[in-house]
């Protein structure tokens, strides 16, 4: 039982020896496949980023973003009141907070420097109010017309333009991220595919005699997948590091320039783990797939 444990660690260690060897003996291919991984991969996050900061954007807008459903001048205050419950159950209605007259007059005033100006207006000029909040910023049309068909509001106040913009710029970015990111999975396994075959041509004699000595399909192709296994996750760290230097860089910018008075950005420390776990599987993949594709046809003895 010894015996065969100490065997089967001596064949563990002479395939992953196999598999260190062959990165640094074709030094230039191993480079070559760990940059293109690096540069797919910081393209892939930087666009993913963009996405995440933009839904995060319009999760805050959603949060924040209100519609003004004006109650008909006729109601009295009692009755504008009574339309709460009715204005709370409409989907995607998250909050709704009710404004007399004089409230509105007073956030009114408060827009101007001298509210003297405002002194012979009276309260009555202005009208009882909801203040609604949304779930989904999207829906803000629908939202629109649902308050429109409760009966006591007259009228209701929306940035729709607004809105539907933020939604628009949010789908486009997330489609072109996700076409992105197919298109260069796609082109990171073909490179890395052919950089491994490369090294795997010089070494197709000797390929071919350990198929004729009786060694397994599985034994002459792990050293080969450990060598993309391992150019993946060094390509995929080093795509990290630079992603987080970047980031950092286009943030600072940002918030030191006006942009960064209308807008916040995610701290990379909340957005650091689910990147490096998609980082590293994207080059676990892509170097495991590449090297089994590269290898391939030279198990055909």
């Amino acid at each position: 039982m010894g015996i065969t444990a100490m065997g089967f660690m001596n064949k563990i260690g002479y395939l992953f020896k196999e598999g260190f060897r062959s990165i640094t003996t074709h030094g230039f291919m191993s480079f070559a496949s760990v940059t293109i991984i690096i540069a797919c991969l910081v393209i892939m996050g930087s666009f993913s980023l963009l996405a995440f900061n933009i839904d995060a954007f319009i999760n805050k807008l959603e949060s924040e973003n209100e519609m003004l459903a004006f109650v008909d001048e006729s109601y009295s205050e009692t009755q504008a009141q009574a339309l709460e419950p009715e204005i709370a159950a409409i989907p995607n209605v998250s909050k709704v907070e009710f404004v007399t007259r004089e409230e509105a007059m007073d956030s009114f005033k408060k827009g101007y420097e001298n509210d003297s100006l405002f002194n012979d207006i009276d309260a009555s000029v202005f009208r009882d109010r909801y203040v609604v909040y949304l779930d989904d910023i999207s829906l803000m049309a629908k939202t629109d017309t649902d308050l429109r068909a409760v009966e006591g509001i007259a009228d209701v106040s929306a940035q729709l333009d607004i809105s539907q913009g933020f939604v628009t710029a949010r789908n486009i970015v997330s489609a072109v991220s996700l076409v992105l990111i197919v298109i260069l999975f796609v082109v990171s396994v073909f490179i890395m595919s052919n950089t491994i075959k490369l090294t795997t041509f010089g070494r197709r004699e000797e390929i071919a005699i350990m198929k004729m000595v009786g060694a397994t399909n599985s034994f002459i192709r792990t050293p080969f997948v450990i060598e993309g296994l391992v150019l993946g996750l060094i390509g995929s760290g080093i795509a990290l590091l630079l992603e987080w230097g970047i980031y950092t860089l286009i943030c600072d910018k940002i918030m030191t320039s006006i942009a960064g008075t209308y807008v916040s950005v995610l701290a990379f420390s909340t957005l650091v783990l689910p990147l490096a776990g998609v980082f590293a599987a994207i080059g676990v993949v892509v170097g495991t797939f590449g090297g089994t594709i590269a290898i391939r046809n030279y198990l055909k003895v």
